[in-house]
C-alpha cells in the first residue's frame, strides 16, 4: 500500500483532497512514499514525506516522459518517491497533477518556468523606496490570478516611507479586490498581519524584485535567520539580491512559505483570465460601451473614452492593460504552436520505440 505521512502531525505539508482523488488511479507498491518537494537544485530535489527529508533524482522512466521544463518537479509539487534501500536518498517516479502554479518565462531562454506550485496565497512584494513600481505590481497580479492563488500586495520597508497612507491608497487603486498590507521587518510592524494570512495547511509564496526584503521578512516570520540577507545599499537605496534558490519553509504557528530569488524581469505567459481579473474595473467599463466589439478609439458611445476624458480612468493604467492583453494574446498563439510541436515529437518517440520492439511471436 502507498505510504502517506503527509497528513500526519503538525505542521501539515498542505495535503489536499485534490491530490487524494488522484491516488485512486495510481498503482504503487509498498516502497512508494508520497512527499512534497521543498527544494530543487537543477535535477536534485529535496522532498519531505511528513517524517523525514531526503534528496532524490528522477527515475529513468520519468526523465524519458518529460517533454517540457515545466514538467519537471517544482518546489511545492507532490511526488511519488521510491526510497533507495539502505540510504537516505531516493528516486521520484511521478509528479501529481498541480492545483495551480505560478509560471514565468525564463529570461535567458524564453521557456516556461515554474516558480512555485500548489500555492494558496501569493504575496506580491514591493519595497516602499525607489523600487516601488505600480505597473510591475499589475504584471505580478495578472500572473498570480492566473495561477489560481489568492494575491496579497505586501509593501515592505514601510519604515522608509514618508507618506504610508498615500502609498497604500495608490496601490489599492490599481488592485481592486486585493488586500494591501504594509510591513517592516526592521521594527516588526505588519509581520503578524502576514503570518495570520498563512493559516496551518496553507502554502504561501513571496514574489518580487531582488532586494525588496523578502528574505528579511521570512526570517522575521520564522524567528531565525533561515535566509541570508544583505544590508540596504546606500547609493542604490535598495537591498541586494541574496536568495539563489526557491525553498519551502515551515512558519511556526502557521503554514508554509516559499522564498523565491528576486526577478529582474517578469515576462508574461498566457494569462488572459489573470489580466481580466487584474483589470476588472476596466473590463466593467468596456461592458458599458454601446457596441460589444468596440475598439475604444473613435466609436460612438465608448465608455472607456469617456472615462479617460473625464479622468475616471488613469491613462497609464489603461496603457498597461492594453500592453498585457497584447502580450497574453501573443503568448497564447506561441504556446499553441509549441504544444502542437511537442505532440508531434511525442508520437515520433512512440513510433520509434515500437519499431525497436520485437514482434509478439519473438517475445
Amino acid at each position: 500500500m502507498l505510504t502517506n505521512h503527509l497528513s500526519e502531525g503538525k505542521p501539515s505539508l498542505g495535503w489536499h483532497a485534490f491530490f487524494e482523488h488522484q491516488l485512486k488511479s495510481i498503482a504503487a507498491d509498498g516502497n512508494m512514499t508520497l512527499a512534497r518537494v521543498v527544494e530543487a537544485q537543477r535535477e536534485a530535489f529535496l522532498v519531505d514525506d511528513g517524517r523525514s527529508e531526503r534528496w532524490c533524482t528522477l527515475s529513468g522512466r520519468l526523465r524519458h516522459e518529460l517533454l517540457r521544463p515545466i514538467d519537471l518537479p517544482a518546489v511545492g509539487d507532490f511526488v511519488l518517491v521510491r526510497a533507495t534501500p539502505g540510504a537516505d536518498t531516493g528516486q521520484i517516479t511521478r509528479t501529481l497533477a498541480r492545483r495551480g502554479a505560478f509560471m514565468r518565462k525564463a529570461p535567458e531562454t524564453g521557456a516556461l518556468q515554474i516558480v512555485a506550485a500548489n500555492i494558496d496565497v501569493a504575496f506580491v512584494v514591493s519595497a516602499l523606496n525607489t523600487d516601488h513600481n505600480l505597473r510591475r505590481i499589475e504584471r505580478y497580479l495578472a500572473m498570480v490570478w492566473e495561477s489560481g492563488a489568492m494575491p496579497v500586495v505586501l509593501l515592505t520597508k514601510s519604515d522608509l516611507c514618508a507618506d504610508l497612507e498615500r502609498s497604500i491608497a495608490r496601490v489599492e487603486a490599481i488592485a481592486p479586490g486585493v488586500t494591501v498590507l504594509a510591513a517592516s521587518a526592521v521594527n516588526q510592524t505588519g509581520v503578524e498581519d502576514v503570518r495570520h494570512r498563512i493559516r496551518p495547511g496553507m502554502t504561501a509564496v513571496l514574489l518580487g524584485s531582488s532586494g525588496s526584503g523578502k528574505s528579511t521578512l521570512v526570517n522575521a516570520l520564522l524567528g531565525r535567520n533561515a535566509q541570508a540577507v544583505q544590508q540596504v545599499s546606500a547609493h542604490m537605496d535598495k537591498g541586494r539580491h541574496t536568495t539563489t534558490a526557491r525553498k519551502l519553509l515551515h512558519v511556526p504557528g502557521a503554514g508554509m512559505i516559499i522564498d523565491t530569488p528576486g526577478m529582474k524581469e517578469l515576462q508574461l505567459t498566457e494569462a488572459d483570465a489573470g489580466v481580466s481579473q487584474t483589470f476588472n474595473d476596466i473590463e466593467q467599463l468596456a461592458a458599458a460601451c454601446r457596441f460589444s466589439d468596440c475598439n475604444h478609439q473613435s466609436e460612438p458611445g465608448c465608455a472607456i473614452r469617456v472615462a479617460l476624458e473625464e479622468g475616471r480612468l488613469d491613462r497609464d493604467r489603461y496603457k498597461s492593460y492594453q500592453k498585457l492583453q497584447r502580450e497574453s494574446a501573443y503568448e497564447a498563439r506561441r504556446e499553441d504552436t509549441n504544444l502542437a510541436r511537442l505532440e508531434k515529437e511525442r508520437w515520433k518517440k512512440i513510433h520509434t520505440a515500437n519499431k525497436r520492439r520485437p514482434p509478439k511471436w519473438m517475445r
